[in-house]
């Protein structure tokens, strides 16, 4: 059987990080910065959300202009006035969208793309989202525009592999369904990954992650290997 493969937006093959600088540059001027700590990657609304300093701490700080909790509020508002925003983004590694669509076609894989992306003006967010992945060369692209649990998601639409950047969601893929989460982690194998000892695998960028789903793919159809028909028929898994 095929493999069923969800793959995340935002911060896994979307830069979300530099269309937000962008527009933080347009309304504060350029030395503002969305976050504390400069040179990590801002993956998601939730990262915003989470790593933004209080209007006290960000006037505290003397090296850098950080991006107040006011003045992200502010930047959301400017953000959900843009005009088709999400088509906006860069792709982090030019050509992996083409190239999931290439194996997906070549292999009979079926992809779903998942997002919490907030609305903008314009299109939907899921057409905005639809038209990007075909703009970067993945054909008749399937978009939920979700809430909650991606792993309960997962256990409902029988995923195999759940492709994701951020660490809380490849927990809830393990804890709420049987699909294998793969982390994208691109602050190098030195930092540490808050996954509390979880197996969960971890992948510097998405070209590691599509290899293995490749190598996956080929054992599959290969079919389970002597030992594992035994293991099955004797009431174990292949």
């Amino acid at each position: 059987m095929p493999l069923r493969i969800a793959c995340d937006l935002d911060g896994t093959v979307a830069d979300m990080d530099a269309a937000l600088q962008r527009e933080a540059h347009r309304l504060f001027g350029p030395e503002i910065e969305l976050h504390a700590f400069p040179g990590e990657r801002l993956e998601s609304a939730e990262d915003v959300e989470g790593q933004v300093l209080s209007d006290t701490e960000a006037r505290a700080t003397i090296d850098m202009r950080t991006l107040t909790s006011r003045q992200l509020a502010q930047l959301w508002r400017h953000v959900s006035q843009i005009d088709n925003f999400w088509m906006t983004l860069g792709e982090i590694e030019p050509g992996t969208i083409a190239r999931l669509s290439t194996l997906a076609a070549a292999l009979r894989w079926e992809v779903i793309f998942l997002t919490q992306r907030p609305a903008s003006a314009g299109e939907t967010t899921q057409r905005q989202s639809q038209r990007w992945l075909q703009a970067h060369g993945f054909e008749f692209p399937s978009v939920m525009v979700m809430r909650g649990s991606r792993g309960k998601v997962a256990s409902a639409l029988a995923l195999d592999v759940v492709i994701d950047d951020r660490p809380e969601n490849c927990l809830d893929v393990l804890t709420d369904s049987t699909a294998q989460p793969f982390l994208i982690w691109r602050f190098g194998a030195d930092a540490v990954v808050p996954l509390g000892g979880s197996p969960v695998e971890r992948f510097a960028s998405m070209a590691e992650a599509i290899a293995v789903l490749e190598t996956m793919s080929a054992e599959r159809k290969r079919g389970p290997t002597l030992f594992g028909r035994l293991k099955q028929a004797f009431g174990g898994t292949p």
